[in-house]
């Protein structure tokens, strides 16, 4: 059985046991993922998805694909020439399976592109609906409406003060002002970045791997202990 499913704005028909490069997507080495945008599965077309199917497939390794050399030239009196170079982030993965029915029910972590938003906010679709179901039937309590506007009054206080990002290997006043402008002003989140967290820090920044080859995390870890 084959199928024709979609991310990244492609389509790509696959089989169970292919391995494909998709745009990246914001996941581990070893995890097992869903895309849940099906156009087709054997003869049933979708209009334009087919509703509760899926693909399921195990994320082999983050890789990157062929450089691309892009060269402009303007001739004219004062003409200019720019070459740049390009490697586009991918992600090898194997397909394990093709759901007809049931992907709303099978607890797969559903694939996002790795540029969407954290891995750590990726998260099954069952699991969060009983979570939103109870939060709302669970009326609230007095003692926690009192402690909100404590918890709003220390955020900014956090916030504000934040951490001497500094004292991280390699970490001058320009990439603490780089850091600040992505939200990040303490150890605590350095320390809790998962890898596709780091990768889309590199990319969006221009790290160039600095955070791996520096150790920020390991060094954040011990200072956000004090």
């Amino acid at each position: 059985m084959f199928a024709v499913l979609k991310t990244g704005g492609k389509q790509y028909k696959v089989q169970s046991g292919d391995v494909l490069r998709v745009e990246k997507l914001a996941a581990d080495a070893g995890e097992k993922i869903q895309f849940n945008e099906i156009l087709m599965i054997g003869a049933t077309v979708g209009t334009p998805m087919i509703d509760d199917a899926a693909v399921q497939a195990e994320v082999i390794e983050q890789i990157k694909g062929e450089k691309v050399i892009h060269f402009v030239k303007r001739r004219r009196k004062h003409g200019s020439k720019r070459t740049k170079g390009h490697r586009q982030q991918l992600t090898l993965l194997r397909v394990t399976d093709i759901l007809e029915k049931g992907a709303a029910k099978s607890g797969v972590k559903v694939a996002v592109g790795a540029g969407s938003v954290p891995a750590s906010a990726a998260a099954p679709a069952k699991p969060a609906k009983k979570a939103a179901a109870k939060a709302a039937e669970k009326p609230a309590a007095k003692p926690a409406a009192k402690a909100a506007p404590k918890a709003a009054k220390a955020a900014p206080k956090a916030s504000a003060k934040g951490d001497d990002l500094k004292q991280l290997s390699g970490v001058g006043p320009a990439l603490e002002k780089k850091l600040h402008e992505a939200g990040v002003t303490t150890f605590a989140q350095i320390a809790g970045w998962s890898a596709a967290d780091v990768a889309d820090m590199d990319e969006k920044l221009s790290f160039k791997g600095r955070i791996e080859r520096e150790g920020w995390i390991a060094q954040a870890k011990e200072l956000a202990k004090g």
